[in-house]
């Protein structure tokens, strides 16, 4: 710990936005610049609480008090040889993870919390800046051959640990770049396209082959991967959306919010004229209160929506811990994006009845209800309010309420990996029931956050090297927590 009373000297801040006004205009990063004796004392804020919590909170097991010394000594080099040990790209989580290391700071028990997710960005920002990051192509190869099929953060990660690992890695993506939903799903003004093709180039010296514009099952089989292949790592993300089932929503104007959300990023990337699904002038509703549907409203205000309304099933969280949420437990609190800045209107305790049409076949309107939750049983559960029921006027609705599992394409089948009934693949130890193939991301334990994604890929590529040679030097985490995560997520 550099400063011993930081975190009673310095308040926590972070980077100060461009006006909403404005920004609604680009598809640009929000923030502004945040200087250097700023970022000192945000790593100074972090004190010396015997036992870290925010090891814990971070799926990865970033070592934080370590890497906010660094930063507060301005020793760069250090800082990010801690920070690559756990994460591959702190560029992407510094940007667009909701920081659950920060919900477990110590600091936040009666004070703000350290600003991690901020310092982690700064951290390797500033070494591509001084040139610390850069190609490290492995001395040696195994002669081995790894495919991984899917370009996500997990897919990503796992490729890049084998690589170092010295096999032979060919990353496959159906998609025109490699990224995944940190391309295709999240909007630019959260995390520029740039930020990602700069850590491409670098993966593709250090040796890394991407072959986009394939996907596996229609442009090549999955027999020829598994023959040209040593291993195989599936990690193509939790691609089915979850489905309302109400009458109407097949309607012409609802969509899910992927559908919305990648087309725009294909448009900014120039593989699109124009998205197919416009807000403009229209009104809009958000059908769920996530980082997602959240996304819809940045975008729809990009747009020129009319009107822009988020509809969420859950009681308004309250704005701080209740005492039956108590730290370190994730805060079930009132969070308010940067979308939510921009303009829109937020209701709580709605429930989505149907979504109501013309003669020909276009979304007009939502009916809607109130809903009151009451504790029953142990369980909650909510009644409809009487009088309450509405037709209220959508030209857009967006369905963001989440994923069920992997897309239902016939992948998995095709490469011989049995499935259990939430449609989620079996697995044990990252490996699935064809041995050769392994398995990891959203894919493997569910829709989850990018932090879950990597670590999972980082860990997948120690089974995959077990498998190719036996034993593996890549770092993993410590096997009792590798055990417990297998239990909770009820993986056989």
């Amino acid at each position: 710990m550099g400063a011993k009373e930081g975190f009673l000297q310095f308040k926590r801040e972070t980077p100060s936005s461009r006006d909403p006004k404005d920004r609604v205009g680009d598809y640009k990063e929000i923030y502004q610049p945040f200087s250097g004796e700023q970022l000192n004392h945000q790593a100074a804020r972090c004190m010396d609480c015997g036992i870290p919590f925010c090891h814990n909170g971070c799926p990865l097991g970033n070592v934080i008090p370590d890497f906010n010394d660094a930063v507060y000594s301005e020793e760069w080099g250090q800082a990010i040889n801690i920070l690559k040990s756990t994460n591959n790209f702190p560029e992407f989580t510094g940007r667009i993870c909701p920081a659950p290391c920060e919900a477990s700071c110590v600091l936040g028990i009666n004070k703000d919390p350290v600003a991690i997710e901020l310092i982690e960005k700064s951290i390797a920002e500033k070494a591509y800046e001084l040139g610390l990051i850069k190609a490290n192509p492995p001395e040696k190869r195994t002669g081995k051959q790894v495919a991984v099929i899917g370009s996500g953060p997990a897919g990503l990660a796992a490729a890049d640990q084998l690589n170092q690992a010295g096999h032979e890695v060919t990353v496959f993506e159906k998609d025109n770049k490699p990224g995944g939903l940190l391309r295709y799903g999240i909007p630019d003004f959260k995390l520029e396209k740039w930020v990602i093709d700069r850590r491409i180039d670098l993966m593709k010296e250090e040796g890394v082959i991407f072959t986009c514009g394939t996907e596996v099952g229609f442009n090549i089989k999955a027999e020829n991967i598994l023959r040209n292949f040593d291993a195989v790592v599936i990690c193509t993300g939790a691609g089915q959306p979850r489905e309302l089932r109400i009458n109407g929503d097949k309607l012409k104007g609802v969509h899910f919010a992927m559908e919305f959300l990648g087309n725009q990023n294909k448009v900014i990337n120039g593989e699109l004229e124009e998205n197919p699904i416009s807000a403009k002038d229209k009104h809009v509703f958000v059908i769920g209160g996530g980082d997602t549907g959240s996304d819809c409203i940045g975008t729809s205000n990009r747009h020129g929506a009319a009107s822009i309304t988020q509809l969420e099933l859950l009681p308004k969280p309250p704005k701080q811990r209740t005492i039956l949420n108590p730290w370190p437990e994730w805060p079930m609190t009132l969070r308010t994006s940067s979308s939510h800045e921009e303009g829109s209107e937020r209701r709580f305790s709605i429930l989505t009845k149907e979504f109501v049409g013309n003669e020909n076949g276009e979304v007009t309107g939502l009916k809607l209800v109130d809903i009151e939750w009451k504790e029953n049983g142990g369980r909650m559960t909510f009644e409809e309010v009487e009088g309450t029921e509405r037709v209220e006027p959508c030209d857009r609705a967006f369905i963001a309420i989440g994923f069920s599992g992997p897309a239902q394409d016939g992948l998995l089948k095709a490469f011989g990996v049995d499935t259990m009934e939430n449609t989620l693949p079996k697995s044990k130890n990252y490996q699935s029931t064809n041995s050769k193939v392994f398995l990891a991301g959203d894919m493997r334990r569910g829709q989850s956050l990018v932090v879950w994604a990597i670590s999972e890929g980082r860990e997948a590529a120690v089974k995959v090297d077990e498998y190719l040679m036996g034993s593996s030097s890549l770092p993993q985490k410590d096997e009792s927590f590798f055990q417990v995560e297998e239990e909770i997520a009820g993986i056989d």
